[in-house]
């Protein structure tokens, strides 16, 4: 394992969104300081939220105050986390013409981050910092995001959770129809009083069902050859507008691989990734067994065939025209449109990474029989899609 997903404990203070707050973050994560201690801290050396990002040189002047070793890199040296001493490392990186700035920390040649800039490789390693070295702190980072944090921070994450609990009482008692004027009134006055005194906005007490509360992830699947067949397209397609309809996919080439990446709510993406796989072999297996192939020819419209005969819900959808479930329908196709949205925003700021379209052509002749043999296999399939993110909830 390269990568472990690791916000820092932001999350866990309640804040929500997408941001910029990779130095924070990374921070949070190497000390095992409380995230919210070192985001105000940072905040204070700046004189501006951390929220959209710190200049190194804050940065620098932070972990010199706590006897951090800084290293600079004078030559080009990819981003590379075998590279950097073993330990616990903050790395400082920038993009190829040296304007995208990302800072991550490295714990045992292992990224801890919210995303892997090696997947990237555009990404070269200016300058590190290491832990100071033989001291207590030092042995207990090592342990990464399993390490326990001690009773003073578990205290504070409690009081704190006890603050975002009174909030979104009073949240919703001000926003209850059944409370009388003077409850929303008191609600309300409350609410700001406590916002104030711990300096926190509306947007930090927002529900679990807000898309800006979700956490985001990207995750490749690579399969061999340059040039991905349609049915793995066709596959990849019915997957995210069937069983996880808030996840989006997208591809690229890596050396001689494919990858087919997906990216939308962490949990989605993980139960997607391990379906896809599982489709993948179960039909290339079928495929080939039948026709000797799930390339080209008979085989590969077995293939294509297979996946266009796996279960949907449009039938079912069409049949239905109760006016609640027809509009509960849209309110579910309206968060998934919102969702699509903040994670396409994710991946743009977050994995620096904006789509484009593009078209190919197929290379083996179809075969009707085979693709008709394979659809109806396909249509005894029994998908299991694990356990998905909920959306807005049926009457």
């Amino acid at each position: 394992m390269d990568f472990v997903w690791n916000d820092g404990g932001r999350s866990a203070c309640g804040f929500v969104g997408t941001t910029g707050d990779c130095v924070a973050r990374a921070i949070a994560v190497a000390t095992g300081r409380h995230y919210r201690d070192v985001y105000d801290e940072l905040g204070k050396r700046s004189l501006k939220s951390p929220r959209n990002g710190v200049p190194v040189d804050v940065a620098n002047a932070y972990l010199d105050a706590r006897d951090w070793q800084s290293k600079s890199v004078t030559k080009d040296m990819r981003f590379v986390p075998q590279l950097l001493p073993k330990g616990v490392v903050i790395a400082y990186l920038t993009d190829t013409r040296g304007k995208q700035g990302h800072i991550c920390t490295v714990i045992d040649h292992v990224i801890h981050d919210t995303w892997n800039a090696t997947e990237d490789g555009c990404y070269y390693i200016r300058q590190y910092w290491t832990a100071p070295q033989g001291t207590v702190e030092e042995q207990a980072l090592r342990a990464g995001p399993k390490r326990q944090v001690s009773a003073q921070q578990d205290l504070t994450q409690r009081e704190f959770d006890k603050i975002m609990r009174r909030l979104r009482a009073f949240d919703n008692t001000a926003q209850n129809t059944g409370s009388t004027e003077g409850e929303k009134r008191n609600a309300l006055r409350m609410m700001q009083s406590l916002m104030l005194t711990h300096n926190l906005s509306r947007e930090d007490i927002v529900d679990e069902d807000n898309v800006e509360s979700i956490h985001f992830a990207r995750m490749a699947c690579p399969l061999n050859g340059k040039r991905a067949y349609t049915w793995e397209k066709m596959l990849a397609f019915y997957l995210t507008q069937e069983i996880f309809p808030h996840v989006q996919w997208y591809m690229s080439t890596k050396g001689h691989r494919t990858l087919f990446w997906f990216y939308g709510p962490l949990s989605d993406v993980e139960n997607i990734i391990a379906l896809f796989r599982e489709l993948l072999l179960t039909i290339a297996s079928a495929a080939k067994l039948q026709y000797g192939s799930y390339v080209r020819g008979s085989g590969a419209s077995y293939a294509e065939g297979y996946v266009s005969g796996l279960p949907t819900n449009a039938e079912a959808e069409e049949a239905t025209s109760n006016e609640s479930v027809v509009s509960n329908r849209a309110l579910i196709h309206a968060r998934t449109l919102a969702v699509h949205g903040a994670a396409k925003e994710w991946l743009a700021n977050e994995c620096n990474t904006r789509l484009t379209s593009g078209s190919g052509r197929g290379r083996h002749q179809h075969d009707e029989n085979a693709a008709q043999r394979g659809k109806k296999h396909g249509a005894k399939h029994q998908i299991q899609g694990g356990q998905r993110r909920k959306g807005v909830p049926h009457s």
